[in-house]
Parts: C-alpha cells; structure tokens; sequence
C-alpha cells in the first residue's frame, strides 16, 4: 500500500516515494510494538485477577499467630470474621472457619507469521500493483483446576479467651 500510492492517476516522483517509504517504516516501528504489546504471559493474568485479602486464612496463619490465651478481639484481627459461632455444653462460644478455594488456571498462546507484501511501481509505466500474500496461525492452550479446604476451629473459654484450637486442610 505504502508503494502503491497513485493519486488520481499521476505518477509519483521519487522524493514523494522516498517520503512514503519513511512514513511506511515508521508506521511499521509504531505498529509492530502496539501489535506485541498485547502478548501478556499467563502469570501477570494471574497477578492481576489474584486477591490478597481472600488468603487471609493459611495453616501458617494459624500455626503462627493463634495461642492459647488469646482475646476473641484479637482471633478476629488475625483471621477476621468466623464463618459460623456456635456453643459448647457449657455455653462457651466455639468460633469455625470453613474456607474453600477453587483455583482455576489457563494459559493460552498463539503464534503465527503473516505478511502482507502490496507490489510497487512497475517500471516507471504508471502501472501499480499489488498482492496479498498469505499467513500461518498456530493456537494452542492448558487449564488446570485444583481445589482446597480450610477449616479452623477455636474453643473459647468462659472469659473469652481462646482454650484450645485445631485445622484441618485438604487439597485435591
């Protein structure tokens, strides 16, 4: 296209070419990294759809924050909210944590060549023409899905201190 430029049927002279080739170049050294840029490894989507705050809750959160002795004040600002609050025989409160994660992976990737070559000037006859040549595209991708389980279980005492706690975890 950038070579086959007639306008209204008048040849153009080689300085108008040389001109039009410069712009095709630059246009190519724009497109190029704009057409490149849009490649973003499977990773950085993962980055960007991850949430911090859902994995509050972790054994190693457990293990290493959660002591017999504690506050309920102080269980809430480690692991936030239980999901359900229940009463023991002797109606001291037994907080449970149930959390379920669902991970969910997919990569994908496509590759391809394709060009798209316009002939130029023919000769110096006036006549221009031009082809389209063709391309090749590959597509390929993976997902994987894995689940896990999380759940907590805190005994309080009668002033509200925690007396005694156990996790279970499972992944599959």
């Amino acid at each position: 296209m950038c070579d086959a430029i007639d306008i209204l049927g008048k040849n153009l002279n080689t300085e108008s070419e040389d001109i039009m080739r410069t712009i095709c170049l630059y246009l190519l050294l724009v497109l190029i990294p704009i057409f490149f840029a849009g490649c973003i490894p499977a990773t950085q989507h993962r980055q960007d759809v991850t949430n911090a705050d859902a994995d509050r809750i972790s054994v190693g959160n457990v293990q290493r924050e959660i002591r017999v002795g504690m506050s309920s004040a102080e269980v809430v600002e480690v692991l936030g909210s239980p999901n359900m609050v229940t009463t023991d025989e002797k109606r001291r409160e037994v907080w449970i944590y149930d959390k379920i994660a669902t991970d969910r992976a997919y990569s994908a990737s496509s590759g391809g060549i394709s060009a798209l070559i316009l002939g130029g000037n023919a000769g110096g006859s006036g006549a221009l023409g031009g082809g389209i040549g063709s391309g090749f595209s590959k597509d390929s991708g993976a997902s994987s899905i894995s689940q896990r389980t999380l759940t907590v279980i805190i005994k309080f005492d009668e002033q509200s201190t925690v007396r005694d706690f156990a996790y279970r975890q499972s992944s599959f």
